[in-house]
């Protein structure tokens, strides 16, 4: 098989590019990376020396792609399937990639810092990294909910790389803090994207993992 995908299913960011693959049902080997793994480590970091997860490799044309959008820019380039991610339109475009890199920067960013605030030991708390992560996301949350009252999707009425990138992020951020009782347009939107079939997959392909995803402590609430 060509393309070889180099991922762990909870990774927020592995889902997001898994999402665009199931969108148009493009072949590929699912890798799975294992960085508790020395030699799994080892080889990921071989692959992508920064480390950071997913990485689509393609034999086929000799090419390893990092980053989520860059990723499924290139799918959409190489290997076009039925549902259109990246308009060809150049305004239709400028707007997904819009709204890709506001879930990516403002949704998916704050959320990992509040994951990452309850992996710290006790000792390495960070309140006020914590309280800005949380005031950053409310306000992603704001703007969002203005947006999608208009609109199906991120970008229109079409299903693209931006609701890629929203899927995932919006999924753990309302775990991290909902957004379910105050924001309803997103809360409609987030049950549209929990409903659409690439999505749901990767959700369920990431239940075995489900108790790795750290939970907030009662002392921190």
């Amino acid at each position: 098989m060509s393309l070889k995908f180099h991922s762990h299913p909870l990774s927020s960011f592995g889902q997001k590019a898994v999402i665009a693959l199931y969108e148009n049902d493009t072949p590929f080997e699912f890798c799975l990376v294992d960085l508790a793994n020395e030699k799994g480590r080892a080889e990921f970091l071989a692959l992508w020396p920064l480390g950071k997860m997913p990485v689509l490799q393609d034999d086929a044309r000799g090419r390893t792609i990092p980053e989520t959008s860059i990723i499924i820019e290139y799918l959409a380039q190489h290997y076009p399937g039925k549902q259109v991610l990246v308009p060809t339109e150049p305004e239709a475009a400028l707007q997904v990639r819009l709204w890709d890199r506001f879930h990516d920067l403002y949704v998916a960013q704050p959320m990992q810092r509040i994951v990452e605030e309850r992996l710290r030991p006790a000792d390495g708390k960070d309140p006020h990294g914590l309280a800005t992560a949380k005031t950053h996301l409310h306000k992603a949350y704001d703007i969002l909910d203005r947006e999608m009252g208009s609109k199906t999707w991120a970008a229109g009425e079409s299903f693209t790389m931006a609701d890629c990138a929203a899927a995932p992020a919006l999924f753990y951020a309302n775990e991290v803090q909902p957004f379910g009782n105050s924001h309803a347009a997103l809360a409609r939107y987030f049950e549209r994207l929990m409903a659409r079939p690439s999505f749901a997959r990767a959700v369920e392909e990431a239940k075995p993992f489900w108790h790795f995803f750290p939970k907030e402590s009662e002392a921190s609430k």
